[in-house]
């Protein structure tokens, strides 16, 4: 398995990926665009807005494909 902070911090910014991190009581994930990094943080676009994840908490790291398109509104009955 390849170091996941190594993955992010060679991804392309603008990489849609899933990151997951160590929290109190478990994981959680964040997945979006990666739009920033330095030395110890990396900043994720999500649906919710940004996220900054720590390097240091970050558990894994892969890049997923582009959400599926939307789908379109039902027609309401009248």
């Amino acid at each position: 398995m390849s170091d996941p902070v190594e993955f992010i911090r060679s991804a392309a910014l603008g990489t849609r990926m899933t990151v997951r991190t160590r929290i109190e009581g478990g994981y959680t994930d964040a997945v979006g665009y990666l739009r920033e990094r330095d030395a110890q943080h990396c900043l994720i676009e999500t649906r919710r807005g940004m996220v900054t994840i720590a390097f240091a908490d970050v558990h894994l790291a892969k890049e997923v494909p582009p959400p599926p398109p939307r789908r379109p509104p039902r027609a309401v009955p009248r």
